[in-house]
């Protein structure tokens, strides 16, 4: 099975996170970087001691959803329907 490196990142977890870590290289001499936060799923998980994720984005992408249906909807809409 192939890696795409393009696709692929390499976050550290642990007492050593802040230590820096050797450059990774594919069989096929491509390399993969090291991030300190990457997106799995829709949430962000970030380099840190613990485990440790952020849903700041996730959160921020609900709010502007949730704001564009009640600008669209604005006073004509009923209690049951806002609610």
């Amino acid at each position: 099975m192939a890696i795409n490196s393009k696709k692929s990142c390499c976050l550290r977890i642990g007492q050593r996170h802040n230590n820096q870590c050797a450059p990774l290289c594919t069989l096929s001499g491509d390399l993969i970087s090291w991030v300190d936060e990457l997106r799995y799923l829709g949430v962000i998980i970030m380099r840190s001691r613990a485990f440790k994720c952020s849903l700041h984005h996730a959160k921020k992408l609900f709010y502007r959803s949730a704001n564009a249906v009640f600008g669209e909807i604005g006073r004509t809409a009923s209690e049951e329907v806002v609610s």
